[in-house]
């Protein structure tokens, strides 16, 4: 592999694009915003370096070729002429994963199957070889996707998804994925000399991608990516990427907070708050919704409250969220943001949002409710 310019793009969740997008501009790239993806050119560097700063993005792919398929030969010929041998070692371990919507082969096992064979085809030409290829060394993650008839093949550089920062030991019910909280986060106001707030903060996801921003921790540093494995300078690349960013970790006096109604959850939110390397950032502590109150002015707030997905859960969550509203009230200088997938949200809470989003967690459609401050001058 070589250290050209290659099309990359930085695959996210619905919603979440245009965010990712920016991050990707402040970093200095050029962008195009599409479908659940980013779009954006770089080499190796640019690769290792999203891959380790990228707070709201899923993975970074190579985009290899994209062609018209509307025959298995199509793909075999496309693919077969290709120089298999300058990406992947002999001994690479490829497997080839497939998609495909509105296209006339639909066949994905067929799809793969093909694809892999065409690979195989050149790589034997290549290397000389007469028996099977070992697959006993990196790891290529390639797929290959169809779309009204354009197959995209695209090599994965990051392998398990950036959400997984390595930080987490244990998790509440229904932890939101840490590359969806810092999206949230990016969404509010906040910035490090703000106090924040997650009234409910289950595992304590929101107030450690919080704490992470806040203090500049890129949320990469604990990880690995599959790409570092594919050359001896890739390693060296990404260890001198993660030395130079820990030399650009700040230490600001931050004030965040994290409370839940459950003492076992705060528990797990010290311990995840420990792996991440800010446990002493956040204060949490056990309390009821219900029973908080605070004199401090201008601040932020993100809520992730139970949804009530059971018919029988949803009486009591709306009266969680009757009790927001009236607690939150008083907060007239702090901005509030509330994520839930009722979509009547606001009738229970008693107040019009100024904005709502559209966000997809997981599969699942939420609102991001914001209910913006008036913001007190003296500050």
């Amino acid at each position: 592999m070589n250290n050209e310019e290659m099309n990359l793009y930085a695959a996210t969740a619905s919603g979440i694009e245009a965010i990712a997008g920016q991050e990707l501009r402040d970093m200095g790239y050029d962008v195009q915003v599409e479908n659940g993806r980013v779009a954006f050119k770089g080499n190796m560097h640019d690769i290792l370096r999203t891959n380790l700063w990228l707070r709201t993005a899923d993975r970074i792919k190579i985009i290899l070729i994209q062609f018209p398929a509307k025959t298995f030969d199509d793909i075999f010929d496309t693919v077969s002429a290709m120089s298999w041998d300058q990406w992947l070692p002999m001994d690479a371990k490829f497997p080839v994963n497939g998609r495909s919507k509105n296209s006339k082969l639909f066949s994905v096992s067929d799809i793969q199957a093909v694809t892999k064979k065409a690979i195989v085809s050149q790589m034997t030409e290549a290397y000389h070889r007469k028996t099977r290829f070992p697959e006993t060394g990196a790891l290529f993650p390639l797929e290959i996707a169809l779309d009204k008839d354009v197959a995209t093949l695209t090599l994965d550089t990051t392998g398990d998804s950036l959400f997984k920062r390595g930080y987490r030991q244990e998790k509440g019910d229904a932890p939101l994925k840490e590359n969806f909280a810092a999206a949230l986060i990016k969404l509010t106001t906040w910035r490090p000399d703000m106090p924040f707030v997650d009234p409910m903060c289950g595992s304590g996801t929101i107030p450690i991608e919080t704490a992470l921003i806040g203090r500049n921790i890129a949320p990469g540093l604990n990880r690995h990516v599959v790409c570092e494995d594919w050359h001896p300078d890739y390693r060296k690349m990404a260890d001198t990427l993660k030395e130079e960013a820990r030399a650009a970790q700040t230490d600001p006096v931050l004030d965040i907070t994290g409370y839940d109604i459950d003492g076992s959850m705060i528990d797990i939110a010290k311990l995840n708050a420990n792996g991440a390397g800010v446990l002493h950032d956040i204060q949490f502590k056990q309390l009821a919704v219900k029973d908080f109150t605070t004199d401090q002015e201008n601040g932020v707030m993100i809520a992730n409250p139970p949804y009530g997905k059971r018919m029988g859960d949803q009486k009591s969550v709306r009266q969680i969220y009757k009790q927001m509203g009236q607690v939150f009230k008083p907060m007239t200088t702090w901005s509030k943001y509330i994520l839930t997938a009722d979509l009547s949200f606001e009738s229970f809470y008693g107040e019009k949002a100024t904005k709502r989003r559209k966000l997809y967690n997981g599969a699942l459609r939420t609102d991001y409710f914001q209910y913006w401050g008036h913001q007190n001058r003296q500050h």
